[in-house]
């Protein structure tokens, strides 16, 4: 059995041990390191692969949301803090958990086995791309949100906005979000389908029905065609 690879990251002694007691209870997990503040778990990160980090927030210099923000590669990550006010902001981060101390085994397990869930369809993501790209007839790019895997389909693809770190995919039965960027998805959404209009749009080709100004319909939405990006868009789309 491979073992979880994880980092503890408590500016108090006695959480870093209890933590460090309960990781030692499962046989799947391997503590590879307790650090006393962010600065510390920054030079483990550097050195070594972690897959799950225990992250306090609570922290003096730099909290632990503000370190996980500044990570451009976050490893799974379960926030444990005595304040509750921060699970929002942590749900907006991707964190997989929120332990509320003092907590217990048994709470513990339950967040590792959700973040044990979350790294193996990460690993199925990571494999499954290189196996459909050399299938040039592919439909449908797979999208994770929210600690799920959507099949999302072309056809089912309206247009695809930029949110700073994340991206909203706009359907007609709703919007997904997903940690990506424009950039990333034009290399892997087909150019035969999909066109970038704008530095915070990218659009399915066959969705777009007019040419008003410097904006296009796509469906019930009028999107802004950006500068750089207007002759490509009036060639490729709007020119026989």
């Amino acid at each position: 059995m491979t073992k979880l690879r994880c980092l503890v990251v408590d500016d108090e002694e006695l959480a870093r041990t209890l933590l460090e007691n309960y990781i030692g209870r499962l046989p799947h997990l391997e503590l590879a390191g307790k650090c006393k503040d962010p600065l510390e778990a920054m030079q483990v990160l550097q050195g070594q692969h972690i897959d799950l980090l225990f992250l306090d927030i609570q922290m003096p210099g730099l909290t632990g949301v503000e370190f996980l923000r500044t990570l451009r590669s976050k490893p799974v990550t379960i926030f444990t803090t005595a304040y509750p006010d921060f699970a929002l902001e942590g749900y907006s981060l991707d964190v997989t958990d929120y332990l509320l101390k003092p907590f217990g085994f048994e709470r513990f397990v339950q967040a590792v086995n959700k973040a044990g869930e979350l790294l193996r369809l990460k690993n199925t993501a990571s494999k499954t791309p290189s196996t459909e790209a050399a299938q040039p007839d592919r439909d449908f790019i797979l999208v994770k949100s929210e600690h799920k895997i959507h099949r999302l389909r072309f056809d089912d693809i309206l247009f695809i906005e930029s949110m700073r770190e994340y991206v909203a995919w706009h359907t007609p039965q709703g919007r997904i979000l997903s940690l990506n960027s424009l950039k990333n998805l034009e290399e892997e959404l087909p150019g035969s389908r999909f066109i970038r209009i704008h530095k915070s749009y990218m659009v399915a080709i066959e969705k777009i029905g007019m040419l008003e100004g410097n904006l296009v319909h796509v469906g019930k939405e009028k999107l802004p065609i950006g500068a750089s990006y207007r002759e490509v868009v009036l060639r490729k789309v709007f020119e026989g």
